[in-house]
C-alpha cells in the first residue's frame, strides 16, 4: 500500500456544510478501465481538458490523479479494488471511471457495485436525452429527455444470496419452514432453489427521493414519477412508493403536489375538489409527484415519454429502465451515468457500458458515454461553461457525420472514424 500513487499537483475538493467547494485546480481521481477503457479514456481526457481550457482560458485546470481497479489494479497490486483507490475517492470526493471487468470466481461479484456500496453512493444518476442525428429505433427519440434516480445500495443488488444445495440455503429454508410455514409453502421447489433477500429501507428510500425532488426544483422540471412493483411486492416496493410519497407530502409540501395527496382530497371532498386542488398547485408551479407500476412505466416511456421528467426507482427497476431508455436514444454506448452521495459530496461518474474485450486496443469504440459522464461531472462541480462546450462538441461531431462505427453503420452518408479521431472531432466542434 505504501507504493500506491499519490497526486503530485492540484488542490482537493472539500465540503462547506452541504456545499461542494471546488478549487480552480481540483484533484480528480480517474480509473482508466479495462478492455476498451484505455482507448475511450484517452479520447475523453483530451475532450474534457480541451473544454476546460476553452471555457476558462487557463484559469482552471484539472489535476488528474490515476487510481486503480479491475485488471490493471490486479496486475499492479494483486487486488481487484485496492484500499488506496477507495481512500482516494473518499479524500478527493469526485472522480470518473471507465468500464471495469467482473472478477471470475469468489469474492467481489461486481467492482461497480462494490464501489457504490463501499462509498455509499446511494444515487445512480442516469440522464437520457437524444442527440439530433443519432440513429434510434423509435419514431420520436427527441421526445425522450428524462433523468433516472436509481437507488444504488439496496434491493437484490445488496448481494444477499444463498446458493442451492449449500448448507447456508438449507439453514435459510429451515428457518422459513419452522417460523413462517405459510410463506415457506409458497416456495415451489424448495429442494432445488436458491434464495435471495431484497432489503428496502425507509432511510434509503427517503434520501433517494429527497435528491430527486431537489433535482427537479433546481432544474425547474415539472414532475417526478415513483416507479415500483408495489402491487406484487407490497412490503418492499410498495413501501418504497409510500415512503417516497411521504417525502413529497411531508418535507416538500410547499414545492410538490402528489397523487397520494389527490387521493386523500378525493376521499374527503370528492373528485372535483381533488382535481381543482391539483390544477391550482400545478398552475402555481409545483412539481407533480406521481407513481407508476414498473411494467406499465416501461411501456409508457416508449409511448408517451414527454410525460416523464424524473424517474425515482429501486435498484433493479432502475437498471432495466436506464438501459431501455438508452436504447431509445441510440444505445448504451452514448449513455452517461454517475453515482453520488448528496450528503457528503462524493460522486463517481462512469461509462455505463461494458469493457467490450474483443475491441481492446483497436481504437474503435464510441467514447461518448464516458465523455458525457465527464459533462455530468462538470455540472456537479459547477463548471457549466465547460459542460456546455462538451455538449456543443458532441452535437457538432454527430452532425458532421464523421463518427465511430456504431453510428456510421446506421447513418446515411457517414464516414467511419476511429475513437481517437471522434474525440478530436468533438474538440473541433466545441466553438460551434
Amino acid at each position: 500500500m505504501a507504493d500506491f500513487p499519490q497526486p503530485t499537483s492540484g488542490t482537493p475538493l472539500s465540503m462547506d456544510g452541504d456545499t461542494l467547494v471546488v478549487p480552480n485546480d481540483p484533484i480528480l481521481p480517474f480509473i482508466e478501465g479495462d478492455g476498451i477503457g484505455p482507448d475511450i479514456w484517452a479520447a475523453a481526457q483530451r475532450v474534457l481538458d480541451a473544454a476546460v481550457e476553452k471555457a476558462y482560458g487557463g484559469e482552471k485546470k484539472i489535476a488528474w490523479h490515476e487510481v486503480f481497479a479491475g485488471q490493471k489494479a490486479f496486475d499492479k497490486f494483486g487486488e481487484w479494488l485496492p484500499q488506496g483507490t477507495l481512500d482516494a475517492f473518499e479524500k478527493y470526493l469526485v472522480g470518473i471511471k471507465g468500464p471495469l471487468t467482473t472478477p471470475i470466481g469468489g469474492g467481489i461479484t461486481s467492482l461497480n457495485v462494490a464501489l457504490r456500496q463501499k462509498l455509499d453512493l446511494y444515487v445512480c444518476l442516469r440522464p437520457v436525452r437524444h442527440f439530433s442525428g443519432v440513429p434510434s429505433p423509435v419514431k420520436r427519440p427527441e421526445d425522450v429527455n428524462m433523468v433516472i434516480f436509481r437507488e444504488n445500495t439496496e434491493d437484490i443488488y445488496a448481494g444477499i444470496e444463498f446458493e442451492r444445495g449449500t448448507d447456508d440455503v438449507a439453514k435459510v429454508l429451515a428457518f422459513l419452514r419452522e417460523n413462517f410455514p405459510k410463506r415457506f409453502s409458497k416456495i415451489r421447489f424448495p429442494e432445488t432453489c436458491g434464495i435471495g433477500v431484497k432489503p428496502v429501507s425507509e432511510e434509503g428510500t427517503k434520501r433517494l427521493m429527497r435528491a430527486a425532488i431537489r433535482h427537479a426544483m433546481t432544474h425547474k422540471l415539472p414532475n417526478v414519477t415513483i416507479v415500483h412493483k408495489g402491487n406484487i411486492m407490497k412490503y418492499t416496493e410498495g413501501a418504497f412508493r409510500n415512503w417516497a410519497y411521504e417525502v413529497a407530502d411531508q418535507e416538500f409540501a410547499d414545492h410538490t403536489y402528489s397523487w397520494d395527496r389527490w387521493e386523500r382530497t378525493k376521499k374527503e371532498k370528492g373528485e372535483d375538489a381533488a382535481n381543482a386542488e391539483q390544477k391550482a398547485a400545478l398552475d402555481a408551479g409545483k412539481i407533480l409527484v406521481k407513481d407508476a407500476i414498473a411494467d406499465i412505466a416501461l411501456q409508457q416511456v416508449l409511448t408517451r415519454p414527454k410525460e416523464f421528467s424524473i424517474i425515482a426507482t429501486l435498484n433493479l427497476n432502475g437498471d432495466y429502465i436506464s438501459d431501455a431508455l438508452a436504447a431509445q436514444v441510440g444505445g448504451i454506448g452514448i449513455a452517461p451515468g454517475g453515482n453520488a452521495n448528496y450528503l457528503n459530496g462524493r460522486a463517481i461518474f462512469e461509462a455505463t457500458h461494458g469493457t467490450a474485450p474483443k475491441y481492446t486496443g483497436q481504437d474503435k469504440v464510441n467514447p461518448s458515454s464516458v465523455i458525457l459522464s465527464g459533462e455530468m461531472m462538470f455540472r456537479h462541480l459547477g463548471w457549466d461553461e465547460a459542460a456546455d462546450l462538451v455538449i456543443r462538441g458532441v452535437e457538432g461531431a454527430i452532425a458532421s457525420k464523421r463518427v465511430t462505427y456504431d453510428f456510421a453503420r446506421q447513418m446515411d452518408g457517414a464516414t467511419k472514424i476511429k475513437c481517437s479521431e471522434f474525440g478530436d472531432n468533438i474538440i473541433q466542434h466545441m466553438e460551434g
